[in-house]
Order: C-alpha cells, then sequence, then structure tokens
C-alpha cells in the first residue's frame, strides 16, 4: 500500500494569507479542493468517506495510523460516486461505527513546490492550517522515508512555517477527541447520515 509522509501546521488568518500569496508566487497552484468528509477515528486508524467537492469526486480511505503517532500514514483509496457517499457512510454506521464518526467540511487549496504537495486548509476543528505531503510507492525504503521528511521540513523552511512536533499533534487530536465525545447527537459534527 502507498505510503503518504504528512506533516502538519496550524496557524492565523494574518499567516495563512503570507502563505497563500508566497505559493502563488513561488508553487504550482494546483486549485481548489474543498471537501466534505466524514471520519472515524478508530483505535490505531483513521477511516474516511470524502465526498471531493471541487472535483465532483469521492472516495472511502483507510490510514492505517493517526495523526500523532508518527509521520508515515499507509493509505488505501477506493473511488466511489459521489452519490454513494451517504450509503458509504450508512454501511460504516451500521458495522458499528457510528460513536467514532465526526464530520467536516474543509476549505482548501493545494500547491506544489519543491516536491511536496502543500495543502492550505480551514475547518472548524482545526481553523487554519496546512499538510505537507510526500506520497511514496509501497513499502518504501528508510532512506526514500527520510528523504521524503527532510523534503518536506525544506520546503517547510523556505517558507518559514513552524511544523507540529508529533507531541503536539497528539495532544490536539487527544484534546478535539474528547470535546467530541461530550457533544450530544444533535451537535453540528455529531449528527449522524441518515
Amino acid at each position: 500500500m502507498p505510503v503518504e509522509i504528512e506533516m502538519r501546521a496550524r496557524f492565523s488568518q494574518e499567516a495563512h494569507d503570507q502563505l497563500i500569496s508566497r505559493l502563488e508566487q513561488d508553487g504550482e497552484d494546483l486549485g481548489r479542493d474543498d471537501k466534505h468528509i466524514y471520519f472515524y477515528v478508530l483505535p490505531d486508524q483513521l477511516l474516511k468517506v470524502t465526498d471531493n467537492i471541487a472535483t465532483n469526486t469521492a472516495k472511502i480511505t483507510l490510514k492505517t495510523s493517526k495523526i500523532g503517532h508518527g509521520t508515515a500514514f499507509p493509505e488505501t483509496d477506493i473511488p466511489i460516486a459521489r452519490e454513494d457517499v451517504v450509503a458509504a457512510v450508512r454501511v460504516f454506521n451500521a458495522l458499528g461505527f457510528e460513536n467514532t464518526m465526526h464530520e467536516a467540511y474543509n476549505q482548501r487549496r493545494n500547491f506544489r513546490l519543491g516536491g511536496v504537495e502543500i495543502a492550505v486548509k480551514w475547518s472548524e476543528a482545526w481553523g487554519h492550517h496546512v499538510e505537507f505531503e510526500v506520497l511514496l510507492d509501497e513499502d518504501p525504503s528508510q532512506a526514500a522515508v527520510d528523504a521524503a521528511h527532510e523534503r518536506i521540513y525544506s520546503v517547510a523552511r523556505e517558507l518559514g512555517v513552524r511544523l507540529m512536533s508529533e507531541e503536539e499533534l497528539a495532544e490536539f487530536t487527544a484534546a478535539f477527541e474528547a470535546a467530541q465525545k461530550v457533544l450530544e447527537p444533535s451537535a453540528p459534527g455529531a449528527t449522524p447520515v441518515t
């Protein structure tokens, strides 16, 4: 299964706007990529059903790792039709995952710089943030993983972005998950799909 190396940063609206300007000038603009995501936070995995509004596509994704548990995310994608998103969510909910589901809308604009894909995003849970990603082939060597990490660190430094540490990511996601558990079923982000 392909492995995605991901690192993240959170920042203010002002820093977001500065990053967009810099990437418009120095990077390759890959365009808008807004998504509506149903994600299931499982003990050691992340399962997502993604309705990609910008590209009129959808998919189911399984990441066999979680944010805050390393930067390498083995990932399997299964394309589905957009009209099947609600059915996919119903299936996962019926399989017993409903209590782990969170719903999010992500505004996203993608760029590429120095061989790194950069997704500048906003969501209610994360606020303004950015993901730096390098996709590697199946079963990459440690040298390939190390090179991807260095490429991401180099591009982030060039852009003046401080990446979050694993500890910061783990703390942030744990706080988010704890807050979601206390939401009532009728609260935004906790509403099951029917």
